[in-house]
């Protein structure tokens, strides 16, 4: 064998950081000379681009061949022999960068909002020749090779090239879609867990976790979702799906994305619904996470299909004139050694302090929102979802948690900020950089907050000191209200705050008001079983509650079930229970949502204004002791007006006297105590009038119900 040089040992040992340097063509003397490494092969020829053909020395036992080229060209072939088959192959080690100079200046300065399109794994062409280009930040790492089905996942076969900062990357000829792969790393104290690609758009379902190789290309971008339609002006009635759990087939199987589009679409837009949200659906390990730690935040859960399936559900619901939302979770990540976690061997995505770096409530990792590189990372992922898949808009979950340096920490187990302060300065800056982007490049999306403090300004402009997000969910509605309905109606007069409180903020921001899966879960029952009273006034407080939320000013959500009073707390392995459709009392529920929503939808008075204190006047607040509030919702013109009464009590109320801004006949548009719904029909005969200088209505107020009252054209 000939003497070898030290960089020759460390490729034959898997361990060179600059492959490039060793391996392919290298001009020497007039000379191309060209290093091979192909373990296991006996035999290795180059052939160029003129049909010249050099055997190449086999230098190493390993695999490690050399030889000079005939007439010194670059491009060429390699012939090699496996014992008794001979196999003709590109050598990566001969193409040129991928990343240009101008990429690596983005890269660095974190301003490329699209770096979906360079990092990751990307079938392209290059000088003629199919494969895929890889890329991979490892900016601490001594070694990077990416493993896969191309090359029986033998980390010495295809080391990659640093660039930049430490961006790794490679060309590997042959290579295609539909490859399984990861990233072998060795970082500064020694191997790494093999990594899924950070950048990865398909993957494996779990327990597996390699990576797949996905030509987008192939990936039809859905039709889009009618304009206007998360405007504050406009109706938004969210439905809140878990994909795995909405139905099942079979032995309890999953839907596919496919089935889902069949039946999810039309079922929402029957009901009345304007959007449907669903939890995240981005790539992750544990299906009790619900989706809420992600490992693959470019990737559709292979769960259901693939992201051309996803992509046909998200078309399905754009048919049907519904928007889509996601949930989206850029506040911690799983530390599974497959992924984010501990990436080059050093805390990268995270921080490395665990005062600052991990999440004591749920085990995960908080990201480094200081750093550039991350921060660019999760910015391009949110709009890498309205790009790719015409995304409508993203709720953003545990805001609060990214906001303070103390969120669920004991004292002196924080870290402040620079000047002292619980305020984490750079999450507020990375979300106001998110809002800014997503509003830039997509002004018919939108973003929503799961806030749960008085964070002031969450959905209000950056430039006038918010953090810019369109919505925000009103977390204190929900718990109050939710408190005020639990407690039998003879003692509500105590509670009787619990739904005035409600109105002194709620045009403070753009409020969405959630019955989310966060309420049916963890011992807290389903909705209607918080609802105190016997059979007929459970449903019954439930369908006031439910006509309430709809003429309480801020946009509606609803998660699935609600929809139709499911008895059992929400069961993430196991279906609905569509079977309690058969019964009437839930059949009710299900068609008062409907018509709720109808209502909704097509009175300007309920939705105009939603966000807008010009859209509410109260007209009963003090009668705490029968459980009564009355109040009018207006919309842009003097006459969008409607009159909501609710009845808190069990008693039936005559001549119930309310003020309202106009004489003449007032119609009756729902009223939640309809045989239809289930109830008692109790009501005012589908009108009533207003007579009087300060016009008044005698009302007839059912009991355990809400009455909707519009004045006549």
């Amino acid at each position: 064998m000939t003497h070898l040089p030290a960089e020759a040992y460390a490729i034959i040992e898997g361990r060179h950081s600059d492959p490039f340097h060793y391996l392919g063509p290298h001009k020497e003397n007039d000379r191309t000379v060209v290093r091979a490494f192909l373990p296991d092969a006996v035999k290795v020829e180059a052939v160029d681009d003129h049909g010249a053909t050099t055997t190449l020395e086999r230098v190493h036992q390993s695999g490690l061949f050399v030889g000079a080229l005939a007439n010194g060209s670059t491009k060429y072939q390699l012939r090699a022999k496996f014992g008794d088959h001979v196999v003709d192959l590109e050598d990566p080690y001969r193409f040129p960068p991928l990343l240009t100079d101008f990429d690596l200046y983005l890269l660095g300065e974190g301003t490329d909002q699209r770096i979906y399109d360079k990092l990751g794994a990307h079938p392209r062409v290059i000088d003629g020749i199919a494969g895929v280009a890889f890329v991979v930040l490892a900016p601490n790492a001594k070694r990077v090779s990416v493993v896969g089905d191309f090359n029986f996942w033998d980390s010495r076969r295809h080391p990659m090239r640093v660039r930049g900062v430490g961006y790794w990357e490679l060309f590997v000829p042959g290579a295609i879609a539909g490859n399984h792969y990861k990233f072998d790393i060795i970082g500064p104290h020694g191997q790494v867990p093999l990594k899924s690609d950070p950048f990865a758009f398909s993957a494996e379902v779990r327990p597996s976790t390699a990576s797949i190789v996905l030509d987008e290309t192939k990936v039809p971008r859905p039709r889009a979702a009618p304009d206007g339609i998360n405007a504050l002006g406009k109706p938004m009635s969210i439905y809140e799906v878990h994909l795995g759990s909405w139905r099942r087939k079979g032995a309890n199987e999953w839907l596919s994305y496919r089935d889902l589009a069949e039946t999810l679409p039309k079922y929402a837009k029957d009901l009345g619904f304007t959007h449907v949200e669903f939890l995240p659906v981005n790539e992750h390990p544990f299906d009790g996470s619900w989706g809420y730690q992600p490992t693959g935040m470019y990737a559709p859960t292979s769960r259901f299909g693939s992201p051309e399936d996803f992509a046909a559900l998200i078309d399905a619901c754009h048919a049907e004139g519904l928007a889509v939302l996601l949930d989206w979770v850029p506040g911690h990540f799983p530390d599974d050694p497959h992924g984010l976690g501990q990436f080059d061997g050093t805390a990268l995505y995270e921080h490395a302090n665990p005062l600052q770096g991990r999440h004591m409530d749920w085990g995960t990792l908080i990201y480094n929102y200081g750093r550039t590189e991350i921060v660019n990372f999760l910015v391009s992922n949110a709009l890498f979802w309205m790009d790719r898949y015409n995304i409508d808009g993203l709720r953003v979950d545990a805001v609060a948690s990214m906001l303070y340096l103390d969120y669920s920490r004991a004292e002196g187990a924080w870290i402040p900020n620079k000047y002292g302060g619980r305020e984490n300065i750079e999450a507020i800056e990375f979300l106001r950089r998110f809002n800014r982007e997503v509003f830039g490049k997509f002004p018919n999306a939108t973003t929503a907050a799961e806030e749960s403090t008085s964070w002031p300004q969450v959905s209000r402009p950056v430039e006038f000191g918010g953090l810019g997000f369109g919505y925000k969910w009103n977390m204190g509605w929900m718990h109050d209200t939710l408190n005020y309905i639990s407690k039998d109606p003879i003692y509500r007069k105590y509670q009787h705050n619990d739904i005035l409180f409600g109105l002194q903020y709620a045009f403070s921001e753009n409020f969405i008001l959630p019955l989310s899966h966060d309420e049916v879960v963890h011992g807290k029952r389903s909705i209607l079983g918080r609802m105190p009273g016997d059979d007929w006034q459970r449903f019954a407080n439930l369908r006031a509650y439910y006509s309430f939320m709809y003429g309480h000013p801020g946009k509606k959500l609803m998660f699935m079930g609600c929809e139709f009073a499911q008895e059992r707390e929400w069961n993430h392995d196991h279906s609905l229970d569509w079977h309690l459709l058969e019964q009437e009392k839930h059949a009710g529920i299900h068609s008062l949502i409907r018509d709720l929503n109808t209502l909704y939808r097509d009175t300007p008075a309920l939705h105009e204004l939603d966000c807008d204190p010009a859209g509410f006047e109260w007209m009963v607040t003090d009668d705490a002791n029968n459980n009564v509030f009355a109040w009018i919702r207006k919309g842009n013109t003097p006459r969008a007006q409607c009159l909501v009464v609710v009845n808190f009590s069990p008693n039936v109320y005559r001549d119930y006297r309310v003020r309202v801004p106009f004489t003449g006949k007032w119609r009756e548009a729902l009223n939640s105590d309809a045989a239809h719904y289930g109830g008692g029909n109790v009501g005012n005969s589908g009108e009533v009038t207003a007579t009087g200088l300060v016009p008044e209505l005698s009302l007839t107020l059912p009991p355990l119900a809400a009455i909707f009252l519009v004045p006549e054209a």
